[in-house]
């Protein structure tokens, strides 16, 4: 019998960090000099045990440019989870947050899990523009998640993945309704390296929540 699927969306405006921290969580990359922004949808694949149960989690990089948004909206269709991520050190990208946040309530499934994801937390004190209090209130306002991480240094980085899963799992209408979105990609996903990672202990929250 084929694993669980799950499907997750990382969504938010261009520069907001998005590619930086899915490759950081699933091959533990970090690579500024060569990094280009996201052309329409990427994706990758990784293998996660929770509570004992492997499970195969679609992981879907998302355009933030204005010009793919359409393209990206069919997207939403069969997701489970959704993080929505912006940079701590740009207001722009956190300001736009509310129109994320409606994209999600207007084309995922209602019961999708939200996570809102602060990231570049390796910047200085100085170069912080949005508050860790800004974001938690906006994550509580939308019933998300909240997480704020460095894709440079690692910190907090597996954190909202980790979260975001269990809660999945542990949702059983999402689980049941995964079997769309693993018929919409089981060709590209077959081919597709993956990496594996236990989530049987629980996840660490970060320090702000």
């Amino acid at each position: 019998m084929a694993d669980p699927t799950i499907k997750v969306l990382l969504i938010g405006p261009s520069s907001s960090g998005k590619t930086a921290l899915l490759l950081r969580y699933v091959e533990d990359i970090f690579d500024t000099d060569n990094a280009t922004a996201t052309i329409g949808v990427d994706f990758k694949v990784k293998k996660l045990s929770v509570k004992g149960k492997p499970h195969r989690v679609l992981l879907f990089d998302t355009a933030g440019q204005e010009r793919f948004r359409t393209l990206t909206s069919s997207y939403y269709r069969n997701a489970q989870g959704v993080l929505l991520v912006y940079d701590i050190s740009n207001r722009e990208t956190f300001t736009t947050m509310e129109y994320w946040f409606k994209e999600v309530e207007k084309y995922a499934p209602p019961n999708a899990i939200k996570c809102l994801v602060g990231s570049k937390l390796d910047k200085s004190t100085s170069s912080r523009i949005v508050k860790t209090e800004e974001g938690q209130a906006l994550a509580d306002r939308y019933g998300a998640g909240f997480y704020e991480v460095s894709s440079k240094t690692r910190e907090n980085v597996k954190e909202p993945f980790v979260d975001t899963v269990t809660r999945i799992v542990e949702t059983p209408e999402l689980m049941n309704g995964g079997v769309g979105a693993r018929r919409a990609i089981a060709t590209a996903a077959s081919s597709t390296p993956v990496a594996t990672l236990s989530l049987d202990s629980p996840p660490k929250k970060a320090g702000c929540c």
